[in-house]
């Protein structure tokens, strides 16, 4: 996840439009100027499963993206991260 917080403006461009009214960190979402990650933590960027943190393994979910955004962009600009911060 620390990855994420690297590139969190060029995320952000992927994420549909509004999200500077959306992201204000009054509401179960930091600001969209703010990236953290934590397991069961609403408020983050990123949320990580208690589950998937006891089996090492499983999925984690970015709050960020807005409705109105494209999943096909933000799908793909998740993969380029992750395979990003997993190359060798």
């Amino acid at each position: 996840c620390e990855a994420f917080g690297k590139v969190a403006a060029e995320h952000i461009k992927e994420y549909g439009e509004g999200n500077d009214k959306r992201l204000t960190g009054k509401h179960e979402t930091c600001d969209i100027n703010t990236f953290k990650y934590g397991v069961a933590n609403r408020g983050a960027s990123i949320r990580i499963p208690r589950e998937a943190e006891a089996n090492g393994k499983g999925y984690m979910e970015d709050r960020r993206p807005a409705a109105n955004c494209d999943p096909y962009r933000v799908t793909c600009r998740i993969m380029k991260t992750t395979g990003e911060c997993l190359a060798p």
